[in-house]
C-alpha cells in the first residue's frame, strides 16, 4: 500500500471515530431522556411482584411516572424540532445536466478515476470557493428521487463561478478533483448520520430564532433551541475535527489525479480570489449603489486578472494561458450562466432585488462608463450642492449665480479647513442625506423579495435561492463596512472635480478593471485626483487642486451638468 493509501485510509478512520462520537453524544441524550421511563417501569414492575409495596412507594411510582411522561412530551416536541427545521442552504444558480453536458462528463469522468460517487447535481456560487452541500433533507428537495429520501443521495457539487471564467479546462480538473473525492466519505452511513444531526441541531436553533412567531408557538421552540444549543456545543469539536479529518482523506485521494497541475492550479485559485474581490468591491459595488448590477461579472474577472497580470510582475505569464479553452465551455450558454450569477452576486453582496426593475436594471461592460461612472459622479455632485444650499452656501460668483460650479464648493471648504470646520458640517450634512436616500431606496429588503427569474441556463427555477438560507437581513456578505462623513465628503468633491473636468477640459469617464470608475484625459487614466482633494477637505488646502486642475485644464469657475 503507497504512503497516500495509508494516509487516506488514516484520514478516513479518524473521520469515522469522530462520527461515532457524535453519534454517542446523540445516543446519551437519547438515554437520559428515557431513564425516567426506564426507572418507573422498574418500579411498576417491583410492585406487580410484590415488592416495594406501600403508600409511600406508590406516591414514588406515580411521581417517577409524571416526571416520565413529561420528559418523552419534552423529547418528542425537541426531536420533532430537530426534524422539522429547514437547513441552511448556499444560495446558489442551478446547473442542469441538459445546460452543462461537458461539465457533468468532467465531472463524473473525475469521479469514476476516484473511485467515488457522482455528485448528484452541479450548482454554481458567485463565490471563489468550491464544496459539496447535502440537501437530502425533504425541506430542500425539489423533485427528488426516492434515494433522497432515504438520504443516500449524493451531496450536490457548488462550484465557484470565477473559476470557471478564469481557469482553463485541465486546471480547473486538478482543482475539483479534491472537492469531488469528498463523496466517498459523504457516503459513509456513520459520517453521514452525523452531519444530519449536527445540521439538525444547528436548523432547530436558527428556527428557534425566527421572531413573530407568539408565546404559545415560539415557546416551545424556544425550549427546542436552547436544547440544541446545548447538544451542539458539547458536539462542536467533534464536528470540526472531523470535517478536518474528511477533508485530508479527500485531498489524498485526489492526490492520484493530475497531481502536477495542482500546485499550479492552486496559484490560479488564489489569483482569482484578488481580482474578484477587486473587481467586486472596486467595480460592482458602485454599479450596484447607482441602482444597476453588472451582468456579466465572471467575464469581468477575466479582463481583471488579465490587467493584474499586467500590472504585477508576479502574476507575469498568467495571461499566456488565455489561449487554452476555459472552463466556462463547459457550459452550453455561459452567458446566460453568467448573468444569474451576477444577478446573485449582487443580492448576496449588496441586497440588491430578485429581478430586474425601473430601479434595478443589468448592466453590460460598454455601458458601463457611461450609465455608471458619469451617472455617480453626477448624483453624487447634485447631492453636494443639495447639501450646500440646505447650509445657506451661497452660489459661487459666476455669470449666473444659480448655476453649480466647483468654485462654489473649494471656497466654502477653504473657508477654515480641519475639524471643527465647513467640511466636517458639509460631510455631516452628506452621510445625514445618503442615509436617507438609502432607507428610501425599495427592493433591499430581506429573503422572499420577489423571485429571481434567473435559475441558470436552461432550469426553468421560479423560486427564489436564498428563501432556504434563513430568515436574516440582506446583503448576507456586505463587501464593505459603512463610509464615514469624510470619505463621503471627499467622494462627492472628487465627483464634482470629475464632472468639471468632463464638462470643461473635455475628459471622459472611464472603466478601470482593477479600481472601477476612473477619469480619462487624453485618453489616460488620472490617478492622481485622491491626494488633492484630501488636503481640500481635510486641512482645508485648495493649492494642491487648483495646480490640479491648472494641469488638466479645468475651469472651475464654469456652471457643471448635474442629473
Amino acid at each position: 500500500m503507497s504512503g497516500i493509501d495509508v494516509g487516506e485510509e488514516l484520514g478516513a478512520r479518524a473521520a469515522q471515530a469522530r462520527a461515532l462520537s457524535l453519534l454517542r453524544i446523540r445516543s446519551r441524550a437519547l438515554a437520559v431522556a428515557i431513564l425516567p421511563a426506564a426507572v418507573a417501569v422498574v418500579l411498576f414492575a417491583a410492585d406487580a411482584q410484590g415488592h416495594l409495596a406501600g403508600p409511600a412507594w406508590d406516591t414514588v411510582r406515580w411521581t417517577v411516572l409524571g416526571v416520565a411522561v413529561v420528559v418523552l412530551l419534552v423529547t418528542v416536541l425537541v426531536a420533532v424540532s430537530v426534524a422539522r427545521a429547514r437547513p441552511a442552504m448556499s444560495p446558489t444558480v442551478p446547473v442542469p445536466e441538459e445546460g452543462a453536458p461537458d461539465l457533468y462528463r468532467l465531472v463524473r469522468d473525475l469521479a469514476d478515476r476516484l473511485d467515488v460517487p457522482a455528485p448528484s447535481a452541479i450548482a454554481l456560487t458567485p463565490d471563489c470557493d468550491s464544496w459539496l452541500e447535502d440537501r437530502t433533507h425533504r425541506a430542500l428537495r425539489r423533485g427528488a428521487s426516492a434515494a433522497a429520501e432515504d438520504g443516500d443521495a449524493a451531496p450536490v457539487l457548488v462550484i465557484g463561478s470565477p473559476f470557471l471564467w478564469w481557469m482553463r479546462v485541465a486546471e480547473f480538473r486538478a482543482v475539483l478533483a479534491p472537492v469531488v473525492a469528498g463523496t466517498g466519505p459523504s457516503a459513509h452511513p456513520d459520517i453521514a448520520a452525523a452531519r444530519r444531526f449536527v445540521r439538525g441541531l444547528d436548523a432547530s436553533i436558527a428556527d428557534a430564532a425566527v421572531p413573530g412567531r407568539g408565546a404559545v408557538r415560539g415557546a416551545p421552540l424556544a425550549f427546542a433551541g436552547w436544547v440544541s444549543r446545548l447538544l451542539l456545543r458539547a458536539c462542536r469539536d467533534h464536528a470540526a475535527e472531523m470535517e478536518r479529518c474528511v477533508a485530508a482523506a479527500a485531498s489524498m485521494r485526489a492526490q492520484t489525479v493530475d497531481h502536477g497541475l495542482r500546485i499550479a492550479a492552486q496559484e490560479q485559485v488564489g489569483l482569482a480570489y484578488a481580482g474578484w474581490d477587486r473587481l467586486l468591491t472596486r467595480v460592482a459595488l458602485p454599479a450596484w449603489r447607482m441602482g444597476r448590477w453588472p451582468s456579466r461579472l465572471d467575464a469581468g474577472v477575466v479582463s481583471a486578472l488579465t490587467e493584474l497580470s499586467r500590472r504585477d510582475r508576479l502574476a507575469d505569464g498568467f495571461a499566456l494561458r488565455l489561449g487554452e479553452r476555459p472552463a466556462c465551455d463547459l457550459l452550453e450558454e455561459p452567458g446566460t450562466a453568467d448573468e444569474a450569477a451576477s444577478l446573485l452576486a449582487a443580492r448576496l453582496f449588496h441586497g440588491g432585488p430578485a429581478e430586474s426593475g425601473p430601479g434595478w436594471a443589468p448592466v453590460d461592460w460598454q455601458q458601463y462608463p457611461d450609465e455608471v461612472v458619469d451617472r455617480k459622479w453626477r448624483t453624487e455632485a447634485a447631492r453636494l450642492h443639495r447639501v450646500l444650499d440646505t447650509l445657506g452656501v451661497p452660489r459661487a460668483s459666476a455669470a449666473d449665480p444659480a448655476v453649480p460650479t466647483l468654485a462654489r464648493v473649494m471656497e466654502h471648504l477653504s473657508g477654515s479647513g480641519g475639524p471643527g470646520g465647513p467640511g466636517e458640517e458639509l460631510a455631516a450634512g452628506i452621510g445625514a442625506a445618503v442615509a436617507r436616500e438609502e432607507a428610501a431606496t425599495p427592493g433591499h429588503g430581506g429573503p422572499g423579495h420577489g423571485s429571481p427569474g434567473h435559475g441558470g441556463p436552461g432550469s426553468g427555477a421560479a423560486e427564489d435561492p436564498l428563501d432556504l438560507w434563513g430568515p436574516g437581513p440582506l446583503p448576507l456578505f456586505p463587501l464593505q463596512p459603512p463610509r464615514t462623513g469624510t470619505e463621503l465628503l471627499a467622494d462627492h468633491v472628487a465627483a464634482m472635480v470629475c464632472c468639471a473636468a468632463v464638462d470643461t477640459a473635455g475628459a471622459a469617464p472611464g472603466l478601470d478593471w482593477l479600481d472601477g470608475p476612473a477619469l480619462l484625459v487624453g485618453g489616460e487614466r488620472r490617478a492622481d485626483l485622491a491626494a488633492p482633494v484630501l488636503s481640500l477637505v481635510e486641512d482645508g488646502d485648495p493649492d494642491p487642486l487648483l495646480s490640479w486642475l491648472a494641469e488638466v485644464g479645468v475651469r472651475s469657475d464654469k456652471p457643471v451638468r448635474l442629473v
